[in-house]
């Protein structure tokens, strides 16, 4: 059986060097969450945005929600790959952190394409009654299995919902004891990897993307 390969930081740097390039606002927002210290482990990295951009390309994706948004970046790499009459609802609570990401959108110009909801995601979710061709959920875990029950009914049939951090810095595979959001995680995934409603796909890209495609 062929196994996959042990990604060193060399192979890693190779491999964004030689993928799709990114935009020069997408450039500026990783350089901003750089200076915002631990907290920019909230970005999603530079692999996923290549990912995320590809599938919404091929798959011809013109609506897309997201939930959990922080400064923009997988919003705007999303909005970037979409057709100029594509549409992005991007849910986050944090005030803040919202008003820089628009600040982003508009300066890459993308702005006309997204609409940002501010409140505790669960409740925007209760209240939206449009359906979608891809979700992505970056958000608290542990609300994730919440979320990915009303994505569910939120999506159109062959649609994609996209998580992030399924792997959790590589925790979820340990045997020992973990804490409260590994243990939370690893029953999430293993409650999607039940689910005959998708079919589903882990991808160790960042810190791990599980791809479902609705039946």
């Amino acid at each position: 059986m062929g196994s996959d390969l042990n990604i060193t930081q060399e192979l890693q740097d190779y491999i964004l060097e030689h993928g799709h390039n990114l935009h020069p606002v997408q450039k500026e927002i990783i350089e901003y969450n750089t200076s915002l210290g631990d907290i920019k482990r909230m970005q999603i990295s530079i692999s996923q945005t290549q990912l995320l951009h590809l599938i919404i390309k091929v798959s011809n994706i013109k609506k897309v929600l997201e939930i959990g948004t922080f400064t923009g970046l997988s919003t705007l790499s999303m909005s970037l790959a979409l057709p100029n009459d594509g549409k992005i609802l991007a849910l986050d609570k944090n005030e803040q952190t919202n008003k820089v990401a628009i600040n982003f959108f508009k300066k890459a110009k993308q702005d006309h394409k997204i609409t940002t909801l501010i409140k505790p995601a669960l409740e925007s979710l209760d209240e939206i009654k449009e359906k979608f061709e891809l979700i992505f959920i970056d958000a608290d875990k542990g609300n994730y299995k919440e979320y990915y029950e009303r994505s569910l009914s939120l999506l159109e049939t062959s649609g994609l919902i996209i998580i992030d951090n399924v792997l959790w810095y590589g925790e979820v595979a340990k045997k020992n004891e973990h804490d409260k959001i590994t243990k939370t995680i690893k029953n999430f995934n293993e409650f999607v990897s039940n689910d005959k409603r998708v079919e589903k796909t882990i991808i160790p890209l960042g810190d791990g993307m599980t791809i479902c495609r609705k039946l």
